[in-house]
């Protein structure tokens, strides 16, 4: 399943609703990220987000906050950045130091402008198939079954992790869509024989290889949200593309397909905040 391919259409399409935005409005889309402290992973990633948000046309915004940030300090700043009509989304890079309350951080964020899909608002609606915006990899990994036209209505769907941004909004996803859903994780009895029983198996641990050729029944669907030190994701790769019927590559599957969803659900909160009709 080629997320690379996938998401460049994504952007493509992204990039002709931003010129409609700016042409109707007056107004650039704008993305701002957050990122406190200097780990180089999050640096990297902030910085092809930034890319990507400026190819499509989209103004980016980066806000660099010291690693002995305190939560009310970053809790304050996203406040100011939620009311601010200049900026149309908002991008908390995370991990963040672990001084820092995390989900007291991701709450400050406006709903109308949680275009990560992170609060607990968006969680909700999510939940409740309503409109809002979804956790981004979760998200982005429907898009590519949507775009291989993967059956999901009747099928059983494995999600390996429970992270409240990646493996719970995704079986909320797939149970919107008809599928039945066992969610496991680290305390998960007989994890190899419930992993074969998925005609869909999401793997969303962080853990190199986690996920071995033998957990991954005949024909079945392998979406790999992973990605860990040295370039590999959460399954073993070889091994299980042998049994299954489509699979994501690390790199080059889910990750194009999280920055494509983060930049075009900030042209959707572009449209709203600005009262714009697609």
């Amino acid at each position: 399943m080629d997320g690379k391919t996938v998401s460049q259409q994504i952007l493509e399409q992204c990039a002709e609703r931003v010129r409609a935005i700016v042409e109707r409005s007056g107004v650039t889309p704008c993305l701002t990220t957050v990122l406190v402290g200097s780990d180089p992973a999050s640096a990297t990633y902030v910085k092809m987000k930034c890319k990507r948000c400026e190819a499509v046309g989209m103004k980016s915004l980066r806000m660099d906050m010291p690693e002995t940030t305190t939560t009310a300090e970053l809790v304050a700043r996203i406040a100011e950045l939620s009311a601010d009509p200049a900026i149309h989304g908002i991008l908390l890079q995370h991990p963040v130091p672990k001084q820092i309350d995390e989900r007291a951080a991701f709450e400050a964020i406006a709903p109308s402008k949680d275009v990560d899909g992170v609060t607990i608002h968006s969680f909700g609606t999510t939940s409740f198939d309503l409109p809002g915006f979804g956790s981004c990899t979760p998200e982005g990994m429907m898009r590519l079954l949507d775009h291989y036209k993967v059956e999901i209505k009747g099928k059983h769907a494995v999600v390996i992790g429970r992270s409240p941004i990646l493996g719970k909004p995704m079986a909320m996803m797939l149970l919107a869509r008809h599928a039945t859903v066992t969610i496991c994780h680290s305390r998960t009895k007989d994890l190899p024989d419930i992993a074969r029983q998925g005609d869909i198996l999401v793997a969303a641990v962080g853990k190199a290889n986690f996920v071995k050729g033998d957990w991954v029944k005949e024909g079945a669907v392998v979406l790999d949200a992973g990605y860990n030190e040295g370039n590999v994701g959460d399954v073993d790769y070889a091994p299980a593309a042998a049994r299954a019927s489509m699979i994501t590559p690390v790199p080059g599957g889910v990750g194009p397909m999280t920055i494509a969803t983060l930049i075009d659900q900030t042209a959707t909160a572009a449209e709203r905040l600005l009262g714009i009709h697609a």
